[in-house]
């Protein structure tokens, strides 16, 4: 039998067998006020930094900032950024009352499959909330 090699791929073998870590790139224009948004209103700690750009922890994976997006001063519409950054909470409202008083307005919905809080980082792009207690969310 051949020794398996670097290029040599498994029988049962997936990329996502391989991940050691997920992320998120967000191109963004307004660099320095985006790194701000996101370390400092939500919180997300610093990972590393670099030479134009920055990465934060966000769960288990991270969200790295980078130059080279495009802006806009309201909300993207989906043609322009279909994605939206998804933060679990156990209360909704109690994180969109914690974001209201670091500035960010959240617009809080009820659906029949559960509570979401939409706001917007400096570039426009979404944000949403969602109560974590949706049983998708859980390992029960």
């Amino acid at each position: 039998m051949a020794a398996q090699n670097e290029t040599t791929v498994g029988q049962n073998e997936t990329l996502s067998s391989m991940v050691e870590c997920h992320g998120v790139i967000l191109f963004t224009k307004k660099y320095e006020e985006c790194v701000s948004f996101y370390r400092c209103k939500l919180g997300l700690p610093l990972w590393y930094e670099k030479d134009g750009l920055t990465c934060l922890r966000f769960g288990s994976g991270y969200l790295m900032i980078e130059n080279g997006g495009v802006a806009s001063d309201a909300r993207k519409a989906l043609s322009e950024n279909p994605t939206a950054l998804r933060f679990n909470v156990p209360n909704v409202k109690r994180a969109a009352c914690l974001l209201e008083l670091q500035g960010v307005p959240v617009d809080i919905r009820e659906h029949t499959w559960g509570i979401t809080g939409s706001f917007i980082d400096p570039d426009g792009n979404v944000c949403s909330l969602k109560n974590a207690d949706d049983p998708y969310f859980t390992d029960s």
